[in-house]
């Protein structure tokens, strides 16, 4: 969708991602390898009581369900920002994760458009995982 197509409350959703141990472990070792992540036997004695995503996985996991939904597809510019990044409840192992964006803002720019994202994260029985401002600049 092209900028001026966009409009404030605009509302939106993706479809569903399962997410695998492995991949929570594969991800952790490479990205952020803390035990909570990667260590089953620590991570048992931990608060969370077994493996969890690290937030940059669930953020990397929001982010591609959100391209793939395709709403800005090509008239996409570039990412300009990722504001009031919260990691609200954690995410374990099958945990099956969903997306939906509302646009809360506009700003003209030359040639293009500023457009800012509130992007939550899901688990399917409702609880939230994830909120992010995301901004982009769109073609007109």
């Amino acid at each position: 969708m092209k900028f001026d197509e966009l409009a404030i409350g605009q509302k939106f959703e993706t479809s569903s991602y399962k997410v695998g141990k492995e991949e929570i472990i594969a991800f952790a070792s490479q990205f952020d390898p803390q035990y909570m992540h990667i260590d089953e036997e620590k991570a048992k004695q931990s608060r969370f009581k077994g493996i969890i995503a690290s937030g940059l996985h669930t953020l990397s996991l929001s982010f591609k369900l959100w391209v793939e939904a395709g709403v800005l597809g090509e008239d996409v510019i570039a990412g300009t920002g990722v504001n009031n990044l919260k990691f609200t409840k954690p995410v374990f192992p099958d945990d099956v994760l969903y997306v939906t964006t509302e646009v809360i803002k506009k700003e003209e720019r030359k040639g293009s458009g500023e457009v800012t994202l509130l992007l939550s994260s899901f688990k399917n029985n409702g609880e939230q995982v994830l909120r992010a401002e995301i901004s982009a600049l769109v073609s007109k």
